[in-house]
C-alpha cells in the first residue's frame, strides 16, 4: 500500500501489532506512503526510541523516506534532529548511522560532535556521508569513496587540483570534470593529462574539460579522433563541438560506432541519414536534433515514417524511446500523409505508442481521439523447472583484465528476473558487452548491446519484482526507464542506495569481488557470465519394510 502511496490508518496498525519486524515495516510504510498526516513525524519518533534494532531501523527508514519524498517543504522538527543525532552518537550500527546522516544532511544539521563521530567511523560508507561538512578531512581519507565526496564538496578550486593525480581513476576523473565545470576554476592544471594521463579515460576527460590553447587543443582533438577506443573518439567529438572543429565533426559523424556519431551529430542532414540506423540511441538522438533545430520536416517525412515503420516491424518493445521520439517529430507537422500511420499506431501493442498517436490525432482533428487499448501479451518467461533449478545458484562475472565477481542469485526474491538473467548469461548474450554508465558512489551499469541507455538486452520489457531485497552495496538490480520497463541491462550498487529501495528489482548480491566492482570504469568489458547451480540435495535412502 505504501508503494502505491495509498492512504491508510497505518498508525492504528501499530497499536495492536507486537512483532518487531512487522512494526519496523509499518514504520517504513508510514514514511514511504508520504501522506503527510500531521502526526506522522511524531509516530516515527516513537519507533526511533524503541530498544529493538529492527524497529529502530524501520523508523529510521521511515524518517528518511518521509523527508526525502516530502520535498523541500517538509522539514524535520528540532526534536527529530536532536534524537537522530543523539542516537547516532550512541550506536555503532552502520545501517542506522547511514539512514540518520541521510536525513540530517537533507536538513543541513551537523553539530561538531556528529561530524567528529562520523569521521571517526571505521566504515567508509558512513564517512562519505559527512564529507560535505568536513571536505578537508575527507581529502586525506584512505577510501576513494570518501575522497570522491571531498572533490564534490571542496570549497575552493585549489582544493580540487591535487585530486587530478589521485591514484583512483574515479576520483581523478571527478576532479578533472570539477575543474572544467566550476565557474572561475583554472582548468589548465589538467591540460598535461591529455598527453600523459595513465589511461585513455584520463586523457579523454582532460581533452573535454581542460583549458588549452586553441591550436594545442585542435592538435589533441585530431589525434584522439584516431584512437582505436571508440569512447576516446566520443571525447574527441565532444571537444570538437566545443571548439567548433567542423572538419573533425564531419569525419566522426561517419564513424563506425553509433555512439561516436551521436557525439558528433550537429547537422540535420546527418540526422536524417542516421534515421536508417538500428541503434536505438542514434535514432533517438537524430529525432531530437531534428525537432530542436526546427528543421522543415516536409521533405524528410518519408524517411521519418520509414524509420518508425522499420522499428515497429522489428517487434521489439524495448525500442519504445526512439519510436516515441519519431512519433513526436511527426506530430510537429500537420501533413495528412502521416495520418494513416498514426491511425495504425492507435492500436500499437505498446500503450505508450498508442497514447502518443492519440494525442497527435486529437490535436490535428480538434476532437478527442482515444487509443485502441488491447491486452498486452504476457511475454514468455523461463519455465518453472528452469527457475526452480536456480535455487541457491551463483553467477561468476568475469571482467576482462580486472578479475571475477561472484554473486548469489536471489531466486526467492525475483524468480522470473533471475530466470531471464540466467538464460541471457548462459546463451552468451552478455559476453563482450561493456559497462557504459559509471556514477561513483552510486551505480555502475552495463549489459547494453548498444553501450547506452536505450538499446536493451531483451526485446520485451521485464516486469518489476519488488521484494524485500535492498539496494545494498554489492547487490545487482535491473535498470529501467520507468515502471515495468526492464530490458536486461544490469546495475551494481556501489553503496547502500536507500532511495532505490522498493522501486527497482534486486536480483543478486555480492559474495566476493567487491574490489573488482570498485575498479570498473567506462568501457570495461564483461568477458563472460557463468551460472553455477547448487549441487542437488541427494534424496534420502528408501526405507525398507520389516520382513515378516
Amino acid at each position: 500500500m505504501a508503494q502505491m502511496r495509498a492512504p491508510y490508518a497505518y498508525h492504528a496498525l501499530l497499536q495492536r501489532e507486537r512483532a518487531p519486524d512487522v512494526r519496523a515495516t509499518i514504520y517504513e510504510a508510514i514514511g514511504r506512503a508520504a501522506t503527510g498526516q500531521p502526526d506522522d513525524e511524531v509516530v516515527l519518533l516513537r519507533g526511533l526510541r524503541d530498544d529493538r534494532r529492527s524497529v529502530r531501523i524501520g523508523a529510521a527508514r521511515g524518517l528518511e523516506s518521509y523527508f526525502r519524498l516530502g520535498g523541500e517543504t517538509r522539514r524535520p522538527a528540532g526534536i527529530t534532529l536532536t534524537l537522530l543525532t543523539s542516537t547516532f552518537l550512541v550506536t555503532e550500527d552502520a545501517t542506522f548511522r547511514q539512514l540518520a546522516l541521510l536525513t540530517l544532511n537533507r536538513a543541513r544539521h551537523a553539530p561538531p560532535e556528529l561530524v567528529q563521530a562520523a569521521l571517526a567511523d571505521r566504515r567508509p560508507e558512513v564517512r562519505r556521508l559527512i564529507a560535505r561538512e568536513a571536505p578537508a578531512a575527507a581529502a586525506g581519507d584512505s577510501s576513494p569513496m570518501v575522497r570522491y565526496e571531498a572533490v564534490r564538496f571542496a570549497p575552493r578550486c585549489a582544493d580540487v587540483v591535487p585530486f587530478i593525480a589521485d591514484p583512483d581513476d574515479g576520483v581523478a576523473l571527478a576532479a578533472i570534470e570539477a575543474l572544467g565545470r566550476r565557474t572561475g576554476c583554472d582548468a589548465s592544471a589538467a591540460a598535461p593529462l591529455v598527453r600523459t594521463g595513465r589511461s585513455w579515460r584520463l586523457r579523454a576527460a582532460a581533452l573535454v574539460w581542460a583549458a588549452m590553447d586553441s591550436t594545442e587543443a585542435l592538435v589533441a582533438i585530431r589525434r584522439m579522433a584516431d584512437d582505436t577506443v571508440w569512447q576516446a573518439r566520443v571525447a574527441a567529438a565532444t571537444a570538437a563541438r566545443r571548439l567548433g572543429d567542423a572538419a573533425t565533426l564531419a569525419r566522426l559523424v561517419r564513424d563506425a560506432n553509433p555512439n561516436v556519431i551521436i557525439a558528433a551529430l550537429t547537422q540535420p542532414d546527418d540526422a536524417v541519414r542516421s534515421l536508417r540506423s538500428d541503434h536505438a540511441g542514434l535514432v533517438l538522438a537524430s529525432a531530437v536534433l531534428l525537432r530542436n533545430r526546427g528543421v522543415a520536416l516536409q521533405p524528410h517525412l518519408p524517411r521519418i515514417a520509414a524509420a518508425f515503420a522499420r522499428l515497429t516491424a522489428d517487434g521489439s518493445m524495448t525500442n519504445r524511446d526512439p519510436r516515441v521520439a519519431l512519433l513526436t517529430l511527426i506530430g510537429t507537422t500537420s501533413d495528412t500523409v502521416t495520418t494513416a500511420l498514426l491511425r495504425e499506431a492507435l492500436a500499437d501493442r505498446d500503450p505508450a505508442i498508442a497514447l502518443q498517436a492519440a494525442k497527435i490525432l486529437s490535436a490535428r482533428s480538434g476532437s478527442r481521439v482515444v487509443p485502441i487499448t488491447t491486452t498486452l501479451p504476457i511475454p514468455p518467461i523461463p519455465p518453472a523447472a528452469f527457475i526452480a533449478a536456480l535455487a541457491g545458484a551463483q553467477a561468476r562475472i568475469t571482467m576482462r583484465g580486472l578479475g571475477t565477481m561472484t554473486v548469489s542469485l536471489l531466486t526467492e526474491d525475483a524468480p522470473v528476473t533471475v530466470g531471464v538473467f540466467a538464460q541471457l548469461a548462459e546463451s552468451g548474450q552478455y559476453d563482450g558487452l561493456t559497462f557504459h554508465r559509471i556514477v561513483p558512489n552510486f551505480v555502475i551499469q552495463g549489459g547494453s548491446p548498444g553501450a547506452d541507455e536505450y538499446d536493451g538486452r531483451t526485446r520485451e520489457f521485464m516486469r518489476d519484482e519488488l521484494g524485500l531485497a535492498r539496494n545494498a552495496r554489492g547487490t545487482i538490480g535491473i535498470s529501467t526507464r520507468g515502471r515495468d520497463t526492464g530490458d536486461g541491462q544490469i546495475y551494481f550498487n556501489l553503496v547502500d542506495n536507500v532511495r532505490l529501495d522498493r522501486d527497482y528489482t534486486v536480483m543478486a548480491t555480492m559474495v566476493s569481488g567487491f574490489e573488482v566492482m570498485d575498479r570498473v570504469q567506462e568501457g570495461d568489458v564483461i568477458e563472460r557470465i557463468e551460472i553455477v547451480r547448487a549441487a542437488p540435495v541427494p534424496a534420502p535412502p528408501a526405507r525398507r519394510g520389516r520382513r515378516r
